[in-house]
């Protein structure tokens, strides 16, 4: 009897496809347990290592905005919630206050990012640190300014 038959079967029985992807599994297995390696295995649980994360939080509506800022600029700290479980306190590295915006698909695949526009599509209306609302043409000439705000304009309604 030949150990590999006309049909690829070992002995007669077992397939030389289904031998190799026994072998391979079982290969695996013992490196997984026999040979862990010293880094890189998510099972490690003996240190952790801090990492920086940038995280961008939109359309979130506050009365006042700056106490916020402020709180987080000053502790540096603040307890964060990850899809709806707490996952503790973060340390805080810097804020940045980002103007609204909106992102346009290009037809070359790329993204542009537009300051939002008026519902009849005719002007832009930008807000930011110098108290003021300024409404502008689609060309970027000044259209109008909006004057007498006493602190930063946050948001904009339509």
């Amino acid at each position: 009897m030949a150990i590999v038959d006309s049909k690829g079967r070992l002995f007669g029985k077992v397939s030389i496809i289904d031998f190799g992807a026994a072998l391979v599994i079982l290969l695996v297995v013992v490196g997984i347990f026999f040979f862990p390696g010293e880094s890189g295995s998510v099972a490690q649980l003996n240190s952790t290592k801090p990492v920086e994360v940038d995280i961008i939080v939109r359309g979130l509506s506050l009365l006042e905005p700056d106490v916020l800022v402020n709180q987080l600029e000053e502790t540096k700290k603040t307890n964060i919630v990850i899809r709806k479980q707490p996952y503790g306190q973060v340390d805080v590295k810097s804020v940045k206050i980002l103007r609204r915006s909106v992102l346009v698909p290009q037809p070359d695949g790329s993204i542009k990012e537009l300051p939002e526009i008026t519902p009849n599509g005719q002007k832009i209306i930008t807000a930011g640190n110098d108290n003021l609302i300024k409404i502008w043409d689609l060309k970027g000439n000044p259209f109008h300014t909006l004057k007498g705000h006493t602190q930063k304009v946050w948001d904009i309604a339509i």
